[in-house]
């Protein structure tokens, strides 16, 4: 595997959206949504319930405890396999509008001079989404996985991503340092060699599993964005965030043309764009002082 590689620096200025997946993209638990039932979890209350108990008892990632409890639960039902993973994550039912989103905020962002690429960084099952038909519209999805053995059925966790630990691909995102086991994302970087500013950076999430990017987005000038169930307009969670200083703003999930999540996505590419100019505009000035200050400085 070649690690040390850095993502090319693209010709316009790159702005990465990235976002949590269950109850951000879709409106449920991806696991609740065909594959729980399937072994005999009528009740998705139930199989947290049983994944709180193992983690707090044997003192174990929650993560860790919900992947473990998938696993067992699939013996004697189902072959526990990725095409299998995947075949279930096609049933995972996204938000209004999310098909479409991804090109649209592209195309709006070509528009204006702007490159945007789109992150998931999420608990979930990396295999899940990646059988959901948006899949191909990122550029990298970071999420928890299996380890698969020779005849492709998982054995062990190969990849657990739990809300602490999120935080770490909002840096690899910014330095371009993607694969994740690059130790290169702890070299140092001078912000003008970042690849990704966090001022150009948008955080999409719905709960206080999402505050560790929230609030380092939101530190560093960027944008973090709470949504909600249109479906029960619950807004408890995002008013919290957004008191709490977690998020800047938040909106419903609806991800269509002319909502207000899209309008607020559009705002923020009009005003990455015309900072991008500015911060252009800032380098060219500085450039054209070159010969000054080393003047000043032979003095």
């Amino acid at each position: 595997m070649d690690h040390n590689k850095r993502e090319a620096t693209a010709d316009a200025p790159v702005i990465a959206v990235c976002y949590d997946f269950d109850k951000t993209l879709s409106p449920d638990n991806m696991q609740a949504q065909g594959y729980l039932q399937a072994i005999n979890y009528e009740n998705q209350n139930e199989f947290w319930a049983e994944t709180n108990a193992l983690a707090g008892s044997h003192e174990m990632d929650s993560t860790l405890a919900w992947m473990y409890l998938m696993l067992r639960g699939a013996r004697g039902k189902e072959i526990f396999r990725r095409d299998m993973l995947a075949r279930y994550g096609a049933r995972v039912k996204l938000y209004e509008g999310v098909s479409e989103w991804f090109d649209r905020i592209c195309r709006y962002g070509e528009e204006r001079g702007l490159k945007v690429e789109h992150y998931i960084i999420s608990s979930g099952l990396k295999e899940m989404i990646e059988g959901t038909e948006v899949a191909d519209k990122f550029k990298k999805i970071y999420a928890s996985s299996f380890f698969y053995d020779e005849d492709g059925v998982a054995v062990w966790p190969a990849q657990v991503i739990n809300f602490t630990n999120k935080t770490q691909f909002l840096f690899r995102i910014s330095k371009g340092v993607l694969d994740i086991n690059d130790d290169a994302v702890n070299d140092f970087y001078a912000p003008e060699e970042m690849r990704i500013p966090f001022r150009n950076m948008v955080y999409i999430g719905d709960s206080d599993t999402d505050i560790p990017c929230m609030k380092l987005v939101n530190s560093y000038g960027g944008h973090s964005i709470g949504v909600y169930d249109p479906g029960t307009d619950n807004k408890d969670r995002v008013r919290k965030l957004i008191v709490e200083n977690r998020i800047r703003y938040f909106a419903p999930a609806d991800y269509t043309e002319g909502s207000e999540l899209d309008q607020l996505i559009r705002m923020i590419l009009d005003k990455t764009a015309a900072q991008e100019k500015l911060e252009s505009k800032h380098c060219e000035n500085m450039r054209d002082c070159g010969d000054v200050r080393e003047k000043n400085h032979g003095q």
